[in-house]
C-alpha cells in the first residue's frame, strides 16, 4: 500500500504529513483511512501532547478528496462516509491540540480537515476554499456546521455558496488562520507553537480543548455550570501539585500527564 500519510513522533510531538504532492495531496480512500489511523495513533499515545499537520511539497496542504476515486466511491456506497467523519474528527474527537502548517492550497476536504485543527499557520501563497458546489457536491465533512461558528456568518456563506477561494491574507483578516509566514519559516513557526504547548500541563491543555469544543453548543448558564467539571480534571491531578511547587521554587515544572 502506498504511504499517502506519513507519521513521525519526535519527543512529545506527532508530525502527520499528507503525502501525495503530485496530486496536491488529494486523498484516495486509502489515504483517508491512513489519516484516520494516524489521528488514532496520536490520540492513544500518552507521550504525544501536540500534533503538527501539514502537506508534502510546497504546492498544497490538501486539495481534499480525489475526485476520480473518493467521490465516486462515496456516491456509489463502496466507501463508508463514516470514514470522512473520522478524518475530520466529527464523532471521534482528539483533545490533543492540532497545529496546521498550511503549505499551499487548502481546498475542499483539505479545508474541512483544517476546521478540525486548533492553531493554523499559513505560508504566504496559501489559498483556502470549498469549491464543492462547482461540481454539485456539498461541503458536508464538517464545514456546514463548523465554518459559520469559526468565522463571521456572511463570510462563511460566501465561501460555502460561491465555491471561490480566498487568499491567506483574506483568511487571516476573517480569523480563519492565526498567522502568515514565509514558506521557509512555516514548519519552524508551527514547532514554536508546539513547544509552548508541550511545556504546559497536558491534562489542563487537553481538558481546556475538550471544554471549549463541548461547551460551545450549550446555553451559557449551563455551560458555566459544566465548565467546572472540566477544570476539576486539572485540579485533581498530580501535575497541579508539580506546577504549584515549581512556581514556589521558581523553576520550570516537569509535568507527567497524571
Amino acid at each position: 500500500m502506498d504511504n499517502w500519510v506519513l507519521y513521525e513522533k519526535v519527543s512529545n510531538k506527532a508530525y502527520i504529513t499528507l503525502n501525495r504532492p503530485e496530486a496536491m495531496n488529494a486523498m484516495p480512500p486509502s489515504g483517508f483511512q491512513q489519516l484516520a489511523e494516524a489521528f488514532k495513533e496520536a490520540r492513544e499515545d500518552d507521550e504525544v501532547r501536540v500534533i503538527i499537520l501539514t502537506g508534502a511539497g510546497e504546492q498544497a496542504f490538501c486539495a481534499g478528496a480525489d475526485l476520480k476515486e473518493t467521490i465516486p466511491a462515496i456516491a456509489d456506497g463502496t466507501m463508508d462516509p463514516g470514514l470522512l467523519d473520522d478524518v475530520v474528527l466529527k464523532h471521534t474527537p482528539l483533545w490533543k491540540p492540532i497545529i496546521a502548517a498550511v503549505n499551499g492550497h487548502c481546498l475542499a476536504g483539505g479545508m474541512e480537515i483544517l476546521q478540525a485543527t486548533d492553531i493554523r499557520i499559513a505560508a504566504e501563497h496559501a489559498t483556502f476554499g470549498l469549491p464543492e458546489p462547482k461540481w454539485s457536491i456539498m461541503a458536508a465533512a464538517g464545514s456546514l456546521v463548523r465554518l459559520v461558528r469559526q468565522i463571521p456568518y456572511c463570510r462563511a456563506m460566501e465561501i460555502l455558496l460561491t465555491g471561490e477561494s480566498i487568499t491567506a491574507k483574506e483568511a487571516l483578516d476573517i480569523g480563519l488562520i492565526n498567522k502568515i509566514v514565509p514558506s521557509s519559516q512555516l514548519l519552524a513557526e508551527a514547532e514554536s507553537y508546539a513547544e509552548k504547548i508541550c511545556k504546559n500541563g497536558p491534562i489542563a491543555v487537553q481538558a481546556t480543548k475538550e471544554a471549549v469544543v463541548r461547551l460551545q453548543s450549550l446555553p451559557m448558564e449551563l455551560a458555566f455550570h459544566e465548565e467546572w467539571n472540566y477544570a476539576n480534571k486539572a485540579f485533581k491531578s498530580e501535575d497541579i501539585k508539580e506546577g504549584l511547587q515549581a512556581f514556589a521554587e521558581k523553576r520550570t515544572p516537569h509535568f507527567v500527564g497524571r
